[in-house]
């Protein structure tokens, strides 16, 4: 166990290097000129002083070779500094961390809703006898993951905010300002889930030893929610868990479309700057959140089957 451990932790440092050095180049590599921008901010058609431009290039670092500047900024990186805003001057890490726990909690609040939508209508789906019931419940999710998520929450403004006033349409209003959010995440989500746990639960209740529960005179019920759904599940956890990056790239528009603040503002003010810093700095979070949600999926397996044995290099299902 604790190699597996160590094992997926290296993992899990070599995608957050990769998702850094990416971005870094990728952004350095994109046209236009943040020290530019910062300049003549406000400026309007006003000259910018070159002396200025020189200054703000040397003092930020961008007058040096590309290369130098990357083993730069990894550097700092690696004792958590990510540098400074180019266009507030404040720490990338105190502007991410402040922002980052209303992301965090629409995200958590959305992956919840999800598997409660998505795992009960699949439950639903294969327990229902009746099959016109069962294909009118599985085509549901396929619909679910084809709406844009934009479109829904704005028919969820439009309906739940604007015509009845039963949730408020924008801002970080308590409780109530996150319901609207969370159900515009949740509803492409779950219909994955369901997708995914439908499927796997289709394909499980056809095993033998399935045959060999109902055999030895399991209720339906039984059968279904001890013995199927425990090994149907391992999938739909694993698509959950690549999900979360999902999510929270969605998370960044629904805030925008609810202007919440949240690192969705903090993105779209960043972008609209070309503060590479923190666009950089998003990026590295999110793959932070992703990498350590995985991780615990992957803790969770061999709870969820006891088959599962972890070997040197790999997990592996011991023969029956």
């Amino acid at each position: 166990m604790r190699r597996y451990v160590i094992r997926r932790l290296v993992q899990a440092v070599g995608v957050l290097w990769a998702a850094y050095t990416l971005s870094f180049f990728i952004l350095v590599l994109l046209p236009g000129d943040p020290v530019s921008a910062m300049a003549g901010a406000g400026a309007d058609s006003a000259p910018v002083d070159p002396a200025r431009l020189e200054a703000l290039r040397h003092e930020y670092g961008f007058d040096q070779p590309v290369p130098l500047q990357y083993l730069n900024h990894l550097g700092h990186a690696l004792i958590g500094d990510l540098g400074d805003s180019v266009a507030t001057g404040r720490p990338v890490t105190q502007l991410i961390t402040q922002a980052l726990p209303q992301t965090l909690l629409l995200t958590a609040s959305a992956l919840t809703l999800a598997f409660v939508l998505g795992g009960g209508l699949a439950l639903a789906a294969t327990f229902s006898s009746r099959p016109g019931v069962r294909q009118l419940l599985l085509s549901l999710p396929p619909l679910g993951v084809s709406v844009p998520t934009f479109w829904i929450g704005l028919m969820l403004v439009q309906f739940f905010s604007f015509r009845n006033q039963w949730f408020p349409a924008f801002g970080n209003d308590g409780l109530k300002g996150l319901v609207l959010p969370a159900v515009t995440l949740a509803v492409p989500t779950g219909a994955q889930i369901a997708l995914v746990l439908a499927k796997s639960l289709i394909t499980t209740l056809d095993e033998p030893y399935i045959g060999t529960a109902r055999a030895k005179g399991a209720g339906r019920r039984h059968v279904h929610l001890r013995h199927a759904l425990r090994n149907a599940s391992l999938p739909a956890l694993t698509v959950a868990g690549l999900l979360v990056g999902q999510l929270m790239a969605n998370a960044v528009v629904i805030e925008t479309v609810f202007s919440r603040n949240g690192l969705g503002r903090v993105t779209q003010s960043a972008v609209n700057t070309q503060d590479i810093p923190v666009v950089q700095g998003v990026v590295v979070y999110g793959a932070l959140v992703f990498v350590v949600v995985n991780l615990l999926v992957d803790l969770v397996y061999p709870a969820l089957d006891p088959r599962i044995v972890l070997a040197p290099r790999r997990p592996v299902v011991a023969a029956a």
